[in-house]
């Protein structure tokens, strides 16, 4: 009989569990189901936006300035230096005059010329064998002082005949006639190292340069390179250097207008502005 009722006992615990468990599993399914939270997804990496690039060419020619003057032919497919040389100095005697191109002018590989000296002067060095220009007659003049050497005053007088050679240019006209000249320019740029690059904007980097001269207000100091050795220099004065660092660190360019004098500088000064107003824009 004991066997009996612990069979009966333990049905009994089988049905409570199990119906215990038929009732969490149905108050379960009566719930509202809560959407387990999201995933925060990795943002993309942010897409590196591309420099501007520079323009190619920031100052563009693209036409001569209008001139009351007859204007100039433009230059045929000049393939001989020869050819090159006399075409362009017909031109600048047409422009310039006959006794200022041969007083002041070299004119035998004059493209050649003028690209290599706008660049290199903005540089340390400009070699005047490489000039457009005829270098200035006389030489470098300097003053003693109780305090040592200094830029002579009259060193000025030198540049006169140049400064007023410049001064009596047309700014308009030479304009027309360098761009007119323009394609053998840019060859010869190209031909000396620089493919692809725009000597227009050389040029007006140059000029920009050029006109950030300082303009001393009183004649610098100067000092002399000593030289050693038994051999002395058949120009001394062309050792001169100017006793303030930051003159003398100055380019090429800077410098030739330092030795100028200030009144002379800002005589070519303003030529140079005027010149740039014609072949660039800004």
């Amino acid at each position: 009989m004991d066997r009996i009722w612990q069979w009966v006992l333990a049905g009994l615990v089988c049905v409570a569990l199990g119906a215990g468990g038929f009732y969490w599993w149905y108050r379960q399914s009566k719930l509202p189901r809560i959407a387990p939270p999201p995933v925060a997804e990795a943002p993309p990496p942010p897409v590196a936006t591309p420099a501007p690039a520079e323009p190619a060419i920031r100052h563009p020619i693209e036409e001569a300035p209008a001139s009351k003057e007859q204007p100039l032919a433009s230059p045929p497919a000049l393939s001989r230096p020869a050819e090159a040389d006399a075409y362009i100095k017909s031109a600048l005697i047409e422009v310039l005059g006959r006794a200022e191109v041969f007083s002041f002018l070299n004119t035998d590989n004059f493209p050649g010329r003028v690209v290599a000296t706008v660049d290199n002067l903005a540089r340390q060095k400009a070699s005047s064998s490489l000039w457009p220009v005829v270098p200035t007659a006389g030489r470098f003049s300097t003053e003693q002082r109780s305090d040592g050497t200094y830029l002579s005053a009259s060193n000025a007088n030198r540049y006169a005949p140049f400064v007023r050679f410049v001064e009596s240019i047309d700014a308009a006209r030479a304009a027309a006639l360098y761009l007119r000249l323009y394609p053998l320019f840019q060859r010869a740029y190209e031909e000396q190292g620089y493919p692809g690059k725009y000597f227009n904007d050389r040029l007006v980097d140059v000029i920009d340069h050029l006109l950030q001269t300082p303009e001393p207000p009183a004649a610098p100091k100067v000092t002399l390179t000593e030289v050693k050795g038994p051999i002395k220099p058949a120009r001394p004065w062309v050792a001169y250097e100017f006793a303030d660092p930051n003159l003398e660190a100055r380019s090429a360019g800077q410098k030739m207008l330092l030795r100028m004098g200030s009144a002379n500088a800002q005589r070519l000064k303003a030529k140079l502005r005027e010149f740039r107003g014609q072949i660039a824009k800004r």
